[in-house]
């Protein structure tokens, strides 16, 4: 139960700084939003507003308001709650599962659990530390420094195929290739209930939702969020669950998991979409018994990036490659199986 607010201790936040910036004498009078959504990489106009509001952008000592027009020699400077990080990526000899490599790419499978790339809170142990180890002198696309070889990702919770860049040469590449949804990506999915059709396609803008950023809502109407398309096909019924194959068109922060939540069936022990919680079937504390041991044997969602086909970029080969279900989920599958066919 939720503290009342007065029981709370007041503690001063700290505060980092992250940019200072002494504007250029020739420079002519613009709103402090726009000049630093234009000189801050990664920066937006409404991350740079979230901020002016907050009180964390000062201008010679004082906090700015929004409308406030910049002079030359003013002193700006950023502050954040998050200390400053090095984009360096420490290497570190982590096992990799590689599928495929050759001079220019590799395929890796990559095991839940597993971050892809460091950041906030995962500043080790990720793929990209074990990339660098491996291998030397990966390219960065630009504007996307501190992630050497990678063109997409995948959730941490996520299992399966991802395909690396080695060379410059590959990158771009690949990366329009997805950009272009050129790509053929499968996953598979346990997902709770019994879709009414065998298959189907989910067209519904994917954007963060207002109540949790950390969770994406799908907005019909396309008034937010990004154009998102998933091409979905039950392979097996096992009546309080189903085993789906989806197949990406775009590539959105959690498109699956949020394009089935929203058709009523969302991953199975998806926590953070609502699966983590009986959604089809009995209350009897056998059924609650089993789908409870299900949960602890695949402690996370029953997602799995199972196929990744493409253009070579060097040799315009076609390439396709598959990554079988892990431990994991295809034990859980095997005990859904079970409990329907002796229940």
């Amino acid at each position: 139960m939720m503290q009342p607010e007065e029981d709370f201790e007041e503690e001063e936040l700290e505060l980092y700084e992250h940019h200072r910036i002494v504007v250029d004498k020739g420079q002519s009078p613009v709103r402090i939003d726009k000049f630093l959504t234009e000189k801050i990489a990664y920066a937006t106009r409404n991350r740079v507003q979230r901020a002016i509001d907050a009180g964390t952008i000062l201008v010679n000592g004082l906090p700015s308001k929004s409308n406030y027009k910049i002079k030359p020699a003013d002193e700006i400077r950023v502050l954040l709650e998050k200390p400053p990080r090095d984009t360096e990526v420490i290497p570190e000899n982590i096992p990799l599962d590689i599928v495929f490599e050759d001079g220019h790419l590799l395929i890796v499978n990559k095991p839940a659990g597993m971050v892809v790339h460091p950041a906030h809170g995962n500043w080790t142990g990720t793929l990209v530390n074990g990339l660098v180890y491996h291998f030397q002198h990966l390219p960065e696309m630009k504007g996307n420094v501190g992630r050497p070889g990678l063109v997409h990702r995948i959730d941490k919770d996520t299992s399966g195929l991802l395909v690396i860049a080695k060379t410059e040469e590959t990158m771009a590449p690949l990366a329009a290739q997805f950009f272009h949804h050129t790509i053929e990506r499968t996953y598979l999915a346990l997902v709770w209930g019994e879709p009414e059709e065998d298959s189907g396609t989910v067209i519904g803008h994917v954007g963060r939702s207002a109540k949790d950023r950390k969770v994406m809502d799908v907005f019909p109407d396309g008034s937010q969020g990004k154009h998102a398309v998933t091409h979905w096909k039950v392979l097996r019924r096992l009546r309080y669950v189903s085993l789906i194959q989806c197949n990406l068109e775009t590539g959105r922060t959690h498109q699956i998991r949020a394009h089935m939540r929203y058709l009523g069936h969302p991953l199975f022990n998806d926590a953070m979409y609502g699966g983590d919680k009986i959604r089809k079937g009995t209350q009897f504390a056998k059924y609650k018994s089993f789908v409870q041991n299900c949960f602890d044997l695949m402690p996370r969602q029953a997602l799995h990036a199972m196929s990744l086909g493409f253009i070579h970029p060097v040799t315009l080969e076609k390439l396709y490659f598959e990554a079988p279900l892990p431990p994991d989920f295809s034990g859980v599958l095997e005990k859904w199986e079970n409990y329907v066919q002796f229940e």
